[in-house]
C-alpha cells in the first residue's frame, strides 16, 4: 500500500483546524494544536498562503481560511448542484429519446462528463462520468465554447486536432460554427468526433443566467439523423427543453 504523504496531511489537517472553532487563529495555537513544531507549521502555512488558501490578518498576525478555497468549494457545490437539478430531467429525456444523455461542464480546456444517462435499451454501455471530451468538435464543447467566455479562450488556445474529415480545425470556421451555434441555441456533431456517431447538446444557465454546463443527446448517426444526415428535429427539440427545465430549476427563469 502507498504511503501518505505527511506534508499534505499535515496541511489537510491545518485547514479543518481553520475551517472549525474560532474564525482566526495564532502560529502558536496552530502548532500546538497539531503537535507540530512552529518553524513546519510556519512553512506550512506560507505554501498555504501563497496557493491562497489560507490568509494572514495583517493587525493580529492570525490566519483564516482564503479565498481560493472558497472558490474551489464553490465550483464543487455548483456542479453537484447541477447534477442534482439534473436528474430527473435527463433520465427523462433518454427515456423519451432512446438516446444516452450527457451532462457535461467545463475543466482543464475541456468538457468534463459529471452526468451519463445510459440508452435505456439491453446494449452494453460504459459509463462515462469522468471522461473528459474536446471543446472543439464535440456538441458538448461547441455549446460551452459558444456561451462562456473562458471555454471559448481556452477552444481557441488549444490544438484543434483532427479526429474525422469532418472535424472543424480553422479558427475562421470554427467561430463561424460557434456564431450559428449562438444563433440557434444548440450545437450538433455529426461524426466530427467520433465516426458512426452523432450528438445534439444544448446550454445549461444559473440563476445569474451564467452558463453553467450543457446536456446531450448522443447516440448512432442512423437513429439520431435523418436521411439526409440532418439531426432530427424532435431531438433537438427535446434536448433544448431538457436544459431550459434545468435552468429554471437553478433558478434562470425562462429562457
Amino acid at each position: 500500500m502507498a504511503k501518505n504523504i505527511q506534508s499534505l496531511e499535515r496541511a489537510a489537517a491545518m485547514l479543518r483546524l481553520l475551517a472549525g472553532g474560532e474564525r482566526r487563529l495564532g502560529l502558536s495555537d496552530i502548532a500546538s494544536s497539531l503537535e507540530l513544531a512552529k518553524g513546519t507549521a510556519h512553512g506550512i502555512l506560507r505554501t498555504l498562503q501563497a496557493e491562497g488558501f489560507v490568509e494572514q490578518d495583517t493587525a493580529s498576525g492570525r490566519y483564516q481560511l482564503g479565498a481560493e478555497l472558497l472558490r474551489l468549494g464553490n465550483s464543487y457545490l455548483d456542479v453537484h448542484e447541477l447534477r442534482a437539478r439534473a436528474l430527473v430531467w435527463t433520465d427523462d429525456l433518454a427515456r423519451s429519446s432512446g438516446e444516452s444523455v450527457h451532462l457535461g461542464v467545463l475543466h482543464q480546456h475541456g468538457v468534463l462528463i459529471v452526468h451519463h444517462v445510459f440508452r435505456p435499451d439491453d446494449s452494453r454501455q460504459v459509463l462515462e462520468v469522468g471522461a473528459m471530451q474536446p471543446l472543439h468538435s464535440t456538441a458538448l464543447g461547441k455549446v460551452l465554447a459558444a456561451y462562456d467566455p473562458v471555454a471559448h479562450s481556452e477552444a481557441l488556445e488549444v490544438d484543434r486536432k483532427a479526429f474525422t474529415p469532418r472535424t472543424v480545425t480553422g479558427l475562421d470556421e470554427f467561430e463561424t460554427v460557434l456564431d450559428h451555434t449562438r444563433a440557434r441555441g444548440w450545437a450538433a456533431d455529426v461524426e466530427e468526433t467520433w465516426e458512426g456517431v452523432a450528438a445534439v447538446a444544448a446550454p445549461i444557465h444559473d440563476r445569474r443566467r451564467m452558463p453553467v454546463g450543457a446536456v446531450a443527446i448522443t447516440g448512432a448517426v442512423e437513429r439520431v439523423c435523418d436521411g439526409t444526415r440532418e439531426l432530427r428535429s424532435e431531438l433537438v427539440a427535446a434536448v433544448r427543453d431538457c436544459a431550459r427545465a434545468v435552468s429554471r430549476d437553478l433558478g434562470a427563469g425562462r429562457f
